[in-house]
């Protein structure tokens, strides 16, 4: 029996935020993988090392958690005034599929350094020394965002003091905007409140904020689902009952909010919704030990992705955050002391995060301008990914 030989294929393995991937150019691709399909899941999936029943991605180049099963497609943008498209793959780690309903805020860190590495943005605007401007199309959600990339002697930047909750060694800081951040085409608030009564089978009626900025998030309050809002990843992710609970949750607030028609259909969109539940600001110790002063930060927010109680924080999710907080009457913005504000610092399980947002109303709905948030990112590997030539 003749078996096919690996095929090797160009990739940039990078860390952006607090999450990393295999970074590839839609050119480097196969070409039955350069369009959207089953042939470009399958390299994917394969790549990163799923499905794997043991969970472990051992197989592959993920690590074993949502933050480490991503994969990033770019290419020279075909919008005006951008430079990079930029389209984003969550690689389910125990299923059979690529969910590409959402962005991944903190991979967008490293997608102005990648572009500017790969040719797509034009030479004459990549200063000697000082900050380039990365234009981006994120093309799941259909938006803008704005990179502002350090130049070092005409090279990114990738070292540096700016340290990242989450992260453990410090880099050089990259700015990130995210222009009207609603995601996708429909209102900010999709039910049309800042506050719905959420029906949730076995768990009861909960206050819900629903909300689509940055990534479509539902935020409930942590007393009333039996947390006090300074947990831990492991007093959620061993807990298969609290687990099952999230999940419920998400896949009645997907209806809710219009994502799906269906509560059976969640399970097949597991990159959103998200969900969250908030508090009020508390003394606690973050993961790595450090310890957060509830005078330090303005609320508290945990944040669970597909599946689990995120190591830290999403930061598509921060994007919501930092919107919901500026919109008063959410439970964002009263678990953060109700009123004003165009910026919030938040408590995760990994310590803090600033984010800023701005949003006004506008013919009677409200609308979000932007949001605005410091990450970091740097190339961890690069050169060619390797995987079986007949598993796509």
């Amino acid at each position: 029996m003749t078996h096919a030989p690996q095929i090797k294929v160009p990739a940039t393995y990078m860390r952006g935020g607090t999450s990393k991937g295999v970074f590839f150019r839609l050119q480097d691709l196969p070409e039955s993988a350069q369009v959207p399909g089953q042939a470009r899941d399958n390299l994917l999936l394969r790549v990163i090392g799923s499905p794997d029943p043991y969970g472990k991605q051992t197989d592959g180049m993920g690590g074993a958690t949502s933050s480490t099963s991503k994969t990033v497609i770019l290419s020279k943008s075909e919008q005006p005034d951008h430079d990079v498209d930029y389209l984003f793959g969550q690689v389910s780690i125990d299923k059979p599929f690529v969910d590409w309903s959402g962005n991944c805020g903190n991979l967008t860190a490293a997608v102005g350094a990648f572009a500017i590495n790969s040719g797509f943005v034009d030479a004459a605007r990549v200063p000697e020394n000082g900050i380039c401007t990365v234009r981006i199309w994120q093309a799941n959600i259909k938006k803008t965002i704005i990179a502002h990339v350090p130049i070092t002697n005409g090279e990114v930047q990738e070292t540096g003091d700016f340290e990242l909750d989450g992260v453990t060694f410090p880099a050089a800081e990259v700015q990130i905007e995210f222009m009207d951040p609603a995601d996708g085409e429909g209102a900010m608030f999709p039910t049309g409140n800042l506050v719905d009564d959420l029906e949730v089978p076995g768990v009861g009626t909960l206050k819900a904020t629903m909300i689509n900025a940055g990534i479509p998030t539902i935020f409930v309050n942590a007393d009333e689902i039996g947390y006090v809002g300074t947990e831990l990843q492991e007093a959620i992710n061993g807990d298969d009952k609290a687990l099952a609970m999230f999940e419920t949750i998400r896949a009645y607030g997907a209806v809710k909010m219009g994502l799906i028609e269906k509560v059976e259909e969640a399970a097949a969109r597991q990159h959103t919704p998200k969900v969250a539940f908030v508090a009020a600001p508390k003394d606690y110790e973050a993961s790595s030990g450090k310890q957060v002063a509830a005078g330090d930060i303005d609320l508290l927010v945990r944040a669970l992705s597909m599946g689990k109680l995120h190591h830290a924080m999403m930061g598509t999710a921060a994007v919501a955050i930092g919107t919901a907080a500026a919109i008063p009457g959410t439970l964002v913005n009263e678990a953060a002391g109700a009123g004003e504000r165009n910026a919030v610092t938040f408590g995760h399980p990994s310590g803090t995060l600033r984010v800023g947002a701005e949003a006004e109303i506008a013919n009677g709905q409200w609308t979000a301008t932007k949001a605005i948030m410091s990450r970091s990112a740097r190339i961890l590997m690069e050169g060619w990914v390797r995987v079986p030539g007949d598993c796509f």
